[in-house]
């Protein structure tokens, strides 16, 4: 299963239902994306040696991006902006799991429900 970025956020801020829907899943991964946001909100360094560490720890595995994800993810944001305003990065998470053929766990269903072909897990804090 791919997890967004939020879910991982309620984990570092020590949320029960976070930790225990991850600690339930064999497959940890992330799109690069949400390495990348985790890495962007840090205040120093340590805080971000600490993130690598925290993936790093539980598993998880950051998947790069394709040609076949960009192009995806540039349809999702043709097709569903306008009508339900996905942004650039959620429709990069979500191309990313769904051209992994995964779940996409998040906090932030109605960012992607309009993608039908999104195997959807919405976490609910």
């Amino acid at each position: 299963m791919i997890f967004d970025t939020d879910v991982l956020i309620w984990v570092q801020r020590g949320n029960e239902k976070a930790a225990r829907v991850i600690d339930q899943s064999n497959d940890r991964y992330v799109s690069v994306l949400t390495y990348m946001e985790l890495l962007q909100a840090a205040q120093n360094r340590k805080q971000q040696e600490y993130i690598t560490s925290f993936l790093g720890d539980l598993g998880f595995v950051t998947l790069p991006p394709t040609e076949n994800i960009g192009h995806r993810a540039a349809v999702y944001v043709a097709e569903y902006t306008l009508s339900h305003g996905i942004r650039a990065g959620d429709a990069i998470i979500a191309a990313t799991a769904t051209e992994n053929n995964m779940a996409l766990c998040s906090g932030n269903g109605k960012h992607y429900r309009a993608i039908q072909e999104l195997k959807l897990k919405v976490f609910h804090p």
